[in-house]
Protein backbone atom coordinates (compact mmCIF):
# COMPACT_ATOMS: atom_id res chain seq x y z
CA UNK A 1 0.00 0.00 0.00
CA UNK A 2 1.47 3.41 -0.89
CA UNK A 3 1.01 6.63 1.27
CA UNK A 4 2.75 9.75 2.14
CA UNK A 5 4.06 10.88 5.53
CA UNK A 6 3.62 14.99 6.33
CA UNK A 7 4.78 16.51 8.96
CA UNK A 8 5.26 20.38 10.59
CA UNK A 9 7.70 22.50 8.47
CA UNK A 10 9.10 23.03 11.86
CA UNK A 11 8.39 21.57 15.80
CA UNK A 12 5.44 23.56 17.03
CA UNK A 13 7.77 25.61 19.79
CA UNK A 14 9.73 26.79 16.92
CA UNK A 15 6.91 26.74 13.74
CA UNK A 16 8.13 26.99 10.53
CA UNK A 17 7.48 30.47 8.36
CA UNK A 18 4.22 29.98 5.74
CA UNK A 19 5.59 32.51 3.52
CA UNK A 20 4.34 30.54 -0.02
CA UNK A 21 2.62 31.38 -3.54
CA UNK A 22 0.94 29.19 -4.65
CA UNK A 23 -0.68 28.36 -8.92
CA UNK A 24 -3.55 26.60 -8.02
CA UNK A 25 -4.74 24.01 -10.67
CA UNK A 26 -7.62 24.84 -13.18
CA UNK A 27 -10.83 24.35 -12.35
CA UNK A 28 -12.23 21.23 -13.41
CA UNK A 29 -15.51 22.16 -13.23
CA UNK A 30 -15.34 25.38 -16.12
CA UNK A 31 -13.22 23.21 -17.95
CA UNK A 32 -15.31 20.08 -18.42
CA UNK A 33 -18.35 22.19 -19.61
CA UNK A 34 -16.75 24.21 -21.51
CA UNK A 35 -15.30 21.24 -23.66
CA UNK A 36 -18.63 20.27 -24.18
CA UNK A 37 -19.33 23.50 -25.31
CA UNK A 38 -16.71 23.37 -27.43
CA UNK A 39 -17.83 20.14 -28.59
CA UNK A 40 -20.98 21.20 -29.56
CA UNK A 41 -19.66 24.11 -31.77
CA UNK A 42 -18.28 21.05 -33.86
CA UNK A 43 -14.37 21.78 -31.61
CA UNK A 44 -14.30 25.63 -33.16
CA UNK A 45 -13.58 27.58 -29.74
CA UNK A 46 -10.12 28.38 -28.31
CA UNK A 47 -10.23 27.43 -24.78
CA UNK A 48 -7.10 28.37 -22.54
CA UNK A 49 -5.70 26.62 -19.40
CA UNK A 50 -7.85 23.70 -19.18
CA UNK A 51 -7.41 21.73 -16.29
CA UNK A 52 -4.89 19.04 -16.40
CA UNK A 53 -7.13 17.32 -13.56
CA UNK A 54 -7.67 13.51 -14.53
CA UNK A 55 -11.18 14.18 -14.98
CA UNK A 56 -10.73 17.10 -17.42
CA UNK A 57 -8.05 14.41 -19.52
CA UNK A 58 -10.28 11.65 -19.28
CA UNK A 59 -13.46 14.18 -21.14
CA UNK A 60 -10.36 15.15 -23.93
CA UNK A 61 -9.26 11.63 -24.46
CA UNK A 62 -13.19 10.43 -25.04
CA UNK A 63 -14.30 13.20 -26.90
CA UNK A 64 -11.69 12.68 -29.37
CA UNK A 65 -12.03 8.94 -29.05
CA UNK A 66 -13.93 7.07 -31.86
CA UNK A 67 -14.24 3.84 -29.79
CA UNK A 68 -17.34 2.48 -29.49
CA UNK A 69 -17.06 2.04 -25.47
CA UNK A 70 -16.44 5.30 -23.78
CA UNK A 71 -14.98 4.32 -20.32
CA UNK A 72 -14.67 7.27 -17.35
CA UNK A 73 -12.95 5.47 -15.00
CA UNK A 74 -14.26 7.09 -11.47
CA UNK A 75 -15.54 10.97 -13.35
CA UNK A 76 -18.75 11.58 -12.50
CA UNK A 77 -19.05 14.84 -14.52
CA UNK A 78 -17.60 13.62 -17.63
CA UNK A 79 -20.19 9.99 -17.03
CA UNK A 80 -23.35 12.82 -16.96
CA UNK A 81 -21.83 15.27 -19.51
CA UNK A 82 -20.82 12.80 -22.06
CA UNK A 83 -24.23 10.97 -21.83
CA UNK A 84 -26.21 13.85 -22.64
CA UNK A 85 -23.28 14.93 -25.83
CA UNK A 86 -23.39 11.22 -27.00
CA UNK A 87 -26.75 11.37 -26.91
CA UNK A 88 -27.53 14.48 -29.01
CA UNK A 89 -25.17 13.96 -31.13
CA UNK A 90 -26.69 10.87 -32.39
CA UNK A 91 -23.46 8.65 -31.65
CA UNK A 92 -23.61 4.89 -30.59
CA UNK A 93 -21.68 4.64 -27.35
CA UNK A 94 -21.63 2.03 -24.61
CA UNK A 95 -20.73 4.46 -20.80
CA UNK A 96 -19.03 2.45 -18.54
CA UNK A 97 -17.00 3.28 -15.31
CA UNK A 98 -15.14 2.06 -12.31
CA UNK A 99 -16.94 -0.06 -10.06
CA UNK A 100 -17.42 2.60 -7.86
CA UNK A 101 -19.14 4.91 -11.02
CA UNK A 102 -21.53 1.85 -11.46
CA UNK A 103 -22.96 2.23 -8.30
CA UNK A 104 -23.59 5.85 -8.95
CA UNK A 105 -27.57 6.86 -10.14
CA UNK A 106 -28.15 8.09 -13.17
CA UNK A 107 -30.93 7.14 -13.71
CA UNK A 108 -32.91 10.85 -13.99
CA UNK A 109 -30.91 11.80 -16.26
CA UNK A 110 -31.46 8.99 -18.85
CA UNK A 111 -35.13 9.60 -18.19
CA UNK A 112 -35.29 13.21 -18.74
CA UNK A 113 -33.21 12.17 -22.08
CA UNK A 114 -35.69 9.66 -23.08
CA UNK A 115 -38.24 12.30 -22.86
CA UNK A 116 -36.44 14.21 -25.46
CA UNK A 117 -36.02 11.49 -27.82
CA UNK A 118 -33.47 8.92 -26.63
CA UNK A 119 -32.78 5.35 -27.14
CA UNK A 120 -30.69 4.38 -23.88
CA UNK A 121 -30.61 1.16 -22.67
CA UNK A 122 -28.83 -0.21 -19.23
CA UNK A 123 -26.53 -3.14 -19.71
CA UNK A 124 -26.55 -3.96 -15.72
CA UNK A 125 -28.77 -2.43 -13.19
CA UNK A 126 -31.28 -0.71 -14.07
CA UNK A 127 -30.69 3.43 -13.25
CA UNK A 128 -27.21 2.84 -13.45
CA UNK A 129 -24.03 2.55 -15.54
CA UNK A 130 -23.26 0.68 -17.96
CA UNK A 131 -25.64 1.57 -20.39
CA UNK A 132 -26.00 1.66 -23.95
CA UNK A 133 -26.54 4.97 -26.42
CA UNK A 134 -28.61 3.86 -29.24
CA UNK A 135 -29.50 7.31 -30.62
CA UNK A 136 -31.54 9.98 -30.47
CA UNK A 137 -35.01 10.99 -32.59
CA UNK A 138 -36.16 14.55 -31.50
CA UNK A 139 -39.70 14.29 -29.90
CA UNK A 140 -42.13 16.63 -29.76
CA UNK A 141 -41.71 17.36 -26.31
CA UNK A 142 -39.71 20.24 -25.18
CA UNK A 143 -40.69 20.61 -21.49
CA UNK A 144 -39.48 18.07 -18.77
CA UNK A 145 -39.27 18.07 -14.96
CA UNK A 146 -36.89 16.72 -13.07
CA UNK A 147 -35.46 16.80 -9.52
CA UNK A 148 -33.11 19.81 -7.92
CA UNK A 149 -31.92 17.86 -5.22
CA UNK A 150 -30.03 14.80 -6.39
CA UNK A 151 -27.36 16.15 -8.77
CA UNK A 152 -26.59 19.51 -10.48
CA UNK A 153 -24.64 17.87 -12.76
CA UNK A 154 -27.79 16.30 -14.61
CA UNK A 155 -29.16 19.35 -14.74
CA UNK A 156 -25.80 21.21 -16.32
CA UNK A 157 -26.14 18.25 -18.86
CA UNK A 158 -29.68 19.00 -20.07
CA UNK A 159 -29.54 22.56 -20.59
CA UNK A 160 -26.04 22.44 -22.23
CA UNK A 161 -27.31 20.18 -25.14
CA UNK A 162 -30.55 22.23 -24.84
CA UNK A 163 -29.21 24.69 -27.93
CA UNK A 164 -29.43 22.31 -30.21
CA UNK A 165 -32.58 20.66 -29.55
CA UNK A 166 -35.05 21.47 -32.78
CA UNK A 167 -37.65 23.16 -29.93
CA UNK A 168 -35.29 24.41 -27.48
CA UNK A 169 -36.19 23.10 -23.63
CA UNK A 170 -38.24 24.26 -20.50
CA UNK A 171 -36.82 22.14 -17.43
CA UNK A 172 -38.80 22.54 -14.59
CA UNK A 173 -36.40 21.85 -11.30
CA UNK A 174 -39.11 20.22 -8.61
CA UNK A 175 -38.00 20.37 -4.56
CA UNK A 176 -34.97 21.97 -2.96
CA UNK A 177 -32.00 22.57 -5.54
CA UNK A 178 -28.40 21.60 -4.78
CA UNK A 179 -25.54 22.90 -5.84
CA UNK A 180 -27.73 26.06 -7.04
CA UNK A 181 -24.08 27.99 -8.39
CA UNK A 182 -23.01 25.05 -10.63
CA UNK A 183 -25.85 24.94 -12.31
CA UNK A 184 -25.62 28.97 -12.65
CA UNK A 185 -22.02 28.62 -13.89
CA UNK A 186 -23.15 26.13 -16.91
CA UNK A 187 -25.93 28.65 -17.67
CA UNK A 188 -22.91 31.68 -17.71
CA UNK A 189 -20.97 29.69 -19.55
CA UNK A 190 -23.24 28.54 -22.20
CA UNK A 191 -24.74 32.39 -22.34
CA UNK A 192 -20.94 33.39 -22.96
CA UNK A 193 -20.74 31.14 -26.04
CA UNK A 194 -24.19 32.79 -26.87
CA UNK A 195 -27.29 30.66 -25.84
CA UNK A 196 -30.52 32.10 -25.25
CA UNK A 197 -31.01 30.95 -21.39
CA UNK A 198 -33.43 32.74 -19.16
CA UNK A 199 -33.62 31.08 -15.85
CA UNK A 200 -36.87 32.22 -12.89
CA UNK A 201 -35.45 30.97 -9.34
CA UNK A 202 -38.76 32.26 -8.52
CA UNK A 203 -40.63 29.24 -10.43
CA UNK A 204 -37.48 27.01 -10.55
CA UNK A 205 -37.50 27.16 -14.28
CA UNK A 206 -34.71 27.27 -16.83
CA UNK A 207 -35.83 27.82 -20.51
CA UNK A 208 -33.17 27.52 -23.68
CA UNK A 209 -34.06 28.98 -26.74
CA UNK A 210 -33.25 26.39 -30.36
CA UNK A 211 -30.00 28.81 -30.73
CA UNK A 212 -26.60 27.11 -31.74
CA UNK A 213 -23.26 28.05 -29.23
CA UNK A 214 -20.87 30.47 -31.47
CA UNK A 215 -17.19 30.39 -30.81
CA UNK A 216 -15.20 32.14 -28.59
CA UNK A 217 -11.94 32.08 -26.57
CA UNK A 218 -12.64 31.53 -23.14
CA UNK A 219 -9.66 30.99 -20.49
CA UNK A 220 -10.34 29.12 -17.41
CA UNK A 221 -10.27 30.87 -14.01
CA UNK A 222 -8.26 28.46 -11.49
CA UNK A 223 -9.77 26.09 -8.89
CA UNK A 224 -11.54 27.40 -5.40
CA UNK A 225 -12.20 23.73 -4.64
CA UNK A 226 -8.32 23.30 -4.95
CA UNK A 227 -8.13 27.01 -3.07
CA UNK A 228 -9.78 25.69 -0.11
CA UNK A 229 -7.21 23.29 0.90
CA UNK A 230 -5.07 26.24 1.21
CA UNK A 231 -7.92 28.12 3.53
CA UNK A 232 -7.43 25.54 5.75
CA UNK A 233 -3.16 25.31 5.56
CA UNK A 234 -3.84 29.48 6.39
CA UNK A 235 -5.80 28.25 9.41
CA UNK A 236 -4.23 25.65 10.75
CA UNK A 237 -0.56 27.23 10.70
CA UNK A 238 1.12 28.20 13.55
CA UNK A 239 2.90 30.74 11.66
CA UNK A 240 0.64 33.59 13.12
CA UNK A 241 2.28 35.72 10.85
CA UNK A 242 1.30 33.17 7.72
CA UNK A 243 0.76 34.53 4.05
CA UNK A 244 -0.53 32.30 1.18
CA UNK A 245 -0.59 33.74 -2.47
CA UNK A 246 -3.03 32.17 -3.94
CA UNK A 247 -3.20 33.02 -8.67
CA UNK A 248 -5.80 33.08 -10.47
CA UNK A 249 -8.47 32.99 -8.61
CA UNK A 250 -11.19 36.21 -8.91
CA UNK A 251 -13.27 38.09 -6.65
CA UNK A 252 -16.75 37.34 -9.19
CA UNK A 253 -16.11 33.98 -9.76
CA UNK A 254 -18.64 31.59 -11.57
CA UNK A 255 -17.69 29.04 -9.17
CA UNK A 256 -19.93 28.21 -5.88
CA UNK A 257 -17.20 26.78 -3.76
CA UNK A 258 -15.64 30.48 -3.57
CA UNK A 259 -18.13 30.75 -0.82
CA UNK A 260 -15.03 29.15 1.05
CA UNK A 261 -14.04 33.24 1.57
CA UNK A 262 -16.74 33.22 3.58
CA UNK A 263 -16.77 29.67 5.32
CA UNK A 264 -13.27 30.22 6.28
CA UNK A 265 -13.14 33.90 7.56
CA UNK A 266 -14.59 31.88 11.14
CA UNK A 267 -11.87 29.59 11.10
CA UNK A 268 -9.19 32.11 11.04
CA UNK A 269 -8.52 33.45 7.36
CA UNK A 270 -8.83 36.73 5.79
CA UNK A 271 -8.97 36.98 2.24
CA UNK A 272 -7.57 40.05 0.43
CA UNK A 273 -7.79 39.86 -3.66
CA UNK A 274 -5.27 41.40 -5.12
CA UNK A 275 -4.22 41.68 -9.45
CA UNK A 276 -3.00 38.33 -9.46
CA UNK A 277 -5.20 36.13 -6.67
CA UNK A 278 -6.06 36.61 -3.51
CA UNK A 279 -3.74 36.91 -0.10
CA UNK A 280 -5.03 34.60 2.67
CA UNK A 281 -3.66 35.91 6.40
CA UNK A 282 -4.58 35.10 9.88
CA UNK A 283 -7.66 36.81 11.79
CA UNK A 284 -9.33 35.72 14.57
CA UNK A 285 -11.20 32.61 15.23
CA UNK A 286 -14.28 31.63 16.12
CA UNK A 287 -15.72 29.18 18.56
CA UNK A 288 -18.48 28.13 17.01
CA UNK A 289 -19.79 27.75 13.14
CA UNK A 290 -22.92 27.02 11.48
CA UNK A 291 -23.07 26.16 7.78
CA UNK A 292 -25.67 24.94 5.04
CA UNK A 293 -23.29 22.97 2.62
CA UNK A 294 -26.31 22.42 -0.16
CA UNK A 295 -24.49 25.18 -2.73
CA UNK A 296 -20.98 24.05 -2.12
CA UNK A 297 -21.16 20.12 -0.54
CA UNK A 298 -17.32 19.34 -1.97
CA UNK A 299 -16.10 21.67 0.62
CA UNK A 300 -17.89 20.49 3.97
CA UNK A 301 -14.62 17.33 3.93
CA UNK A 302 -12.21 20.06 4.27
CA UNK A 303 -14.13 22.07 6.48
CA UNK A 304 -15.03 19.77 9.12
CA UNK A 305 -11.09 18.06 9.17
CA UNK A 306 -10.20 22.45 9.81
CA UNK A 307 -12.75 22.80 12.69
CA UNK A 308 -12.15 20.09 14.01
CA UNK A 309 -8.31 20.18 14.69
CA UNK A 310 -9.07 23.93 15.39
CA UNK A 311 -11.41 22.53 17.94
CA UNK A 312 -13.98 24.93 16.77
CA UNK A 313 -17.67 23.36 17.03
CA UNK A 314 -19.34 23.29 13.18
CA UNK A 315 -22.87 22.09 12.53
CA UNK A 316 -23.10 21.40 8.83
CA UNK A 317 -26.57 20.88 6.77
CA UNK A 318 -26.74 20.36 3.43
CA UNK A 319 -24.40 17.16 3.16
CA UNK A 320 -26.48 14.62 1.61
CA UNK A 321 -25.46 14.34 -1.70
CA UNK A 322 -21.79 13.35 -0.01
CA UNK A 323 -23.14 9.59 0.07
CA UNK A 324 -23.55 9.92 -3.29
CA UNK A 325 -19.95 11.14 -4.50
CA UNK A 326 -16.57 9.10 -5.31
CA UNK A 327 -17.23 7.68 -1.84
CA UNK A 328 -20.12 7.79 0.57
CA UNK A 329 -18.33 11.14 2.39
CA UNK A 330 -20.13 11.33 5.34
CA UNK A 331 -19.28 7.57 5.83
CA UNK A 332 -15.61 8.30 5.89
CA UNK A 333 -16.14 11.34 7.75
CA UNK A 334 -16.96 9.70 10.46
CA UNK A 335 -14.35 7.05 10.82
CA UNK A 336 -11.23 9.21 9.99
CA UNK A 337 -11.96 12.36 11.68
CA UNK A 338 -12.01 9.73 15.10
CA UNK A 339 -8.10 9.24 13.94
CA UNK A 340 -7.43 13.02 14.82
CA UNK A 341 -9.35 13.38 18.12
CA UNK A 342 -12.62 14.32 16.96
CA UNK A 343 -16.56 12.89 15.97
CA UNK A 344 -18.70 13.83 13.01
CA UNK A 345 -22.01 12.97 14.89
CA UNK A 346 -25.74 13.17 13.53
CA UNK A 347 -27.91 15.34 15.02
CA UNK A 348 -30.87 14.71 12.60
CA UNK A 349 -30.89 12.12 10.25
CA UNK A 350 -29.66 12.98 6.89
CA UNK A 351 -29.75 16.31 7.31
CA UNK A 352 -28.09 18.02 10.43
CA UNK A 353 -24.54 17.27 11.91
CA UNK A 354 -22.03 18.23 14.09
CA UNK A 355 -18.23 18.47 14.34
CA UNK A 356 -16.57 18.65 17.25
CA UNK A 357 -13.57 17.80 19.32
CA UNK A 358 -12.90 14.76 21.54
CA UNK A 359 -11.56 15.20 24.94
CA UNK A 360 -9.80 11.44 24.44
CA UNK A 361 -6.02 11.68 22.92
CA UNK A 362 -5.69 10.09 19.56
CA UNK A 363 -2.78 8.59 17.88
CA UNK A 364 0.16 10.47 16.09
CA UNK A 365 0.53 10.10 13.01
CA UNK A 366 -2.80 9.64 12.09
CA UNK A 367 -3.04 7.03 9.12
CA UNK A 368 -5.95 8.38 6.66
CA UNK A 369 -7.90 6.36 4.52
CA UNK A 370 -8.94 7.70 1.25
CA UNK A 371 -11.66 5.51 0.24
CA UNK A 372 -10.85 6.37 -3.58
CA UNK A 373 -11.96 9.91 -2.86
CA UNK A 374 -9.32 12.57 -4.20
CA UNK A 375 -10.99 15.21 -1.29
CA UNK A 376 -10.09 12.87 1.64
CA UNK A 377 -6.72 12.85 0.70
CA UNK A 378 -6.34 16.98 0.61
CA UNK A 379 -8.94 17.68 3.05
CA UNK A 380 -6.90 15.73 5.71
CA UNK A 381 -3.42 16.89 4.34
CA UNK A 382 -3.35 20.28 6.10
CA UNK A 383 -3.71 18.23 9.65
CA UNK A 384 0.13 18.02 8.66
CA UNK A 385 0.49 21.56 10.07
CA UNK A 386 -0.02 20.77 13.37
CA UNK A 387 0.87 17.36 14.10
CA UNK A 388 2.65 14.55 11.77
CA UNK A 389 -0.28 12.61 9.41
CA UNK A 390 -0.21 9.80 6.59
CA UNK A 391 -2.19 9.79 4.15
CA UNK A 392 -3.13 6.30 1.97
CA UNK A 393 -3.25 5.99 -1.33
CA UNK A 394 -1.75 9.68 -2.28
CA UNK A 395 -2.14 9.69 -6.04
CA UNK A 396 -6.39 10.08 -5.77
CA UNK A 397 -5.26 13.59 -6.12
CA UNK A 398 -4.83 13.04 -9.26
CA UNK A 399 -8.66 13.25 -10.27
CA UNK A 400 -8.60 17.16 -9.21
CA UNK A 401 -5.24 18.43 -8.71
CA UNK A 402 -2.39 16.46 -9.67
CA UNK A 403 0.40 19.06 -8.55
CA UNK A 404 -1.27 18.72 -4.77
CA UNK A 405 1.74 17.24 -2.84
CA UNK A 406 4.31 19.14 -4.91
CA UNK A 407 2.43 22.45 -3.64
CA UNK A 408 2.28 20.75 -0.48
CA UNK A 409 5.76 20.25 -0.12
CA UNK A 410 6.31 24.56 0.36
CA UNK A 411 4.56 24.33 3.34
CA UNK A 412 4.86 21.16 5.19
CA UNK A 413 7.85 17.77 4.59
CA UNK A 414 6.54 15.20 2.53
CA UNK A 415 7.75 11.66 2.43
CA UNK A 416 6.49 9.30 -0.18
CA UNK A 417 5.78 5.25 1.68
CA UNK A 418 6.27 3.09 -1.03
CA UNK A 419 4.69 0.02 1.14
CA UNK A 420 2.73 0.97 4.32
CA UNK A 421 2.75 -2.37 7.02
CA UNK A 422 -0.05 -2.25 8.98
CA UNK A 423 -0.85 -3.92 12.46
Amino acid sequence: MNAVRLSPPATLTNPGIVQVTIPLASSKSESNRALIIDALTGFQCDLKNLSTARDTQTMIRLLKSQDNTADVLDAGTTMRFLTAYFTVTGQQKTMTGTPRMCERPIGILVDALRTLGADITYLNKEGYPPLQINGFSSSESNRISIRGDVSSQYISALVMIAPLLPNGLTLELTGAIGSRPYIEMTLEQMAYFGADVQADWATNTITITPKPYTPKPYAIESDWSGASYWYSVAALAQDETAEINLLGLKSKSLQGDSAIVDIMRSLGVESTFTESGVRLTKCPTSEFLAWDFTDCPDLAQTVAVCAAVKGVTLHLTGIESLKIKETDRVAALQAELQKVGAELVELEPNHRYEVHQLTASHTVPATIKTYDDHRMAMAFAPVAMREEIIIEEPRVVDKSYPSFWDDMARVATVDFIDELFQV
